[in-house]
């Protein structure tokens, strides 16, 4: 049986990276592009015709950017997932779209074989965040985090949920966590939704959020004594 064929929108101002974008995703038998936009009004548009699964949406284009096209979008459904593509590292801004509910958020500088794994992530519901802004992302967090009580955020997962809640503080994808634990992604998966409802989060963001603030390495080597 075939697999379910993920439908994506293209909106970039430059045609350059539209190009480069539709190269990449060529080489994919399960994802199709469906359409292209050179700017917001363009995505709403199209949507009224033609429902994607996952919008590749560029922060900076004329008549209407895209941080106004994510709200617009947002409003028709949580059912179009919105990767957000950027030459910016800015906190303020990466906050501010996954505040609005952006699925993902990925430097253009990365934009590579990463951009299949991010579709794919977005599409089976979960978020995912540019490995590279990783660091940058937590940077604020780790420097102004408290660390009384921290721990006990964490008491009450087990030993391979914080190794997963530890990987996934890295920015690293089911896949990825899996090859790294020798478990298959499924096990991943069903570890993280878990450690998900103890931790009483919705996504990976705010597992990965929370996971910071309470100095997960640290934890992990004083519980276990590593």
């Amino acid at each position: 049986m075939s697999k379910n064929i993920i439908k994506i929108l293209i909106a970039d101002d430059h045609d350059l990276i539209r190009q480069g974008l539709r190269r990449i995703i060529s080489f994919e038998e399960d994802i199709k592009i469906i359409g292209e936009a050179e700017n917001g009004q363009k995505v709403l548009e199209i949507l009224k015709f033609n429902r994607p699964d996952v919008v590749l949406l560029d922060l900076n284009m004329p008549i209407m950017n895209g941080i106004e096209a994510l709200r617009k979008i947002k409003i028709l459904g949580d059912d179009v997932r919105v990767i957000m593509l950027t030459v910016e590292n800015d906190k303020k801004t990466i906050y501010e779209v996954i505040k609005i509910g952006a699925d993902g958020y990925m430097l253009k500088d990365s934009v590579g074989t990463e951009i299949v794994d991010a579709i794919r992530t977005v599409y089976q519901g979960e978020k995912y965040i540019d490995k590279s802004l990783i660091s940058i992302f937590f940077m604020e967090i780790r420097g102004n985090k408290s660390t009384t009580g921290a721990t006990n955020t964490l008491d009450n997962l087990s030993k391979r949920e914080i190794e997963v809640l530890m990987h996934i503080s890295k920015g690293l994808s089911n896949k990825e966590i899996g090859a790294q634990l020798y478990i298959s992604e499924k096990t991943v998966k069903n570890y993280s939704t878990s450690l998900f409802r103890k931790l009483n989060v919705n996504d990976r963001v705010q597992a990965a959020i929370l996971a910071v603030e309470n100095d997960i390495e640290h934890f992990y080597k004083s519980k276990f004594q590593i």
